[in-house]
């Protein structure tokens, strides 16, 4: 089970200069922040972290998939994410995360924390309205999609004259006649 003291990254103790993390992302990690949205995760994070004398560079990048359901068919599908964000850390007197390309930390501090910066990448990476590729490429077999197509506005079945029940032609003679 993944904790997210997993990634904390002590830099106090590293060397100027590039230096690589790397981490399996599965849903064990999204249970961290209460999202349950993915059926199933398989990503890879990778981190490259440049230390220099008065800032931090970092780069993150993932990918791997995700296991969503369709918004239409409501079919689980597997979503490709492919995914960066660059972040730029540097030392003030009090922390500050307002921007999103910088964080300010205290001049104190000895390790950064970067789940939350993983878990946003890979959840704005996943798309808002999540279509099954079955859909586009109209090979997906469902239940629900046969009934969205049969109910489909335009479509309407004609009705012949022997479906119509006749007590109904009756009534409606009701309405044509101009007694």
């Amino acid at each position: 089970m993944m904790e997210l003291k997993d990634f904390n990254i002590p830099f106090i103790g590293l060397k100027e200069g590039k230096h690589q993390f790397e981490y399996q992302i599965d849903n064990s990690f999204f249970k961290l922040f209460d999202y349950d949205e993915f059926n199933a995760t398989a990503i890879r994070a990778t981190l490259a972290f440049h230390k220099k004398a008065t800032m931090l560079e970092l780069t993150f990048n993932a990918t791997g998939t995700v296991t969503i359901n369709c918004d239409l068919t409501n079919e689980p599908f597997e979503q490709p994410i492919e995914s960066d964000l660059d972040l730029l850390v540097k030392f003030g007197n009090e922390y500050n995360d307002e921007n999103e390309e910088i964080l300010i930390i205290p001049h104190g501090e000895y390790e950064i924390n970067v789940a939350q910066y993983i878990y946003e990448m890979i959840v704005l990476a996943v798309p808002s309205k999540r279509i099954h590729p079955g859909i586009e490429d109209g090979t997906l077999e469902s239940d629900i999609l046969e009934k969205l197509e049969e109910l489909q506005p335009g479509t309407d079945k004609k009705e012949t004259e022997e479906e119509i029940d006749p007590r109904w032609n009756t009534l409606k003679k009701l309405l044509t006649d101009n007694k």
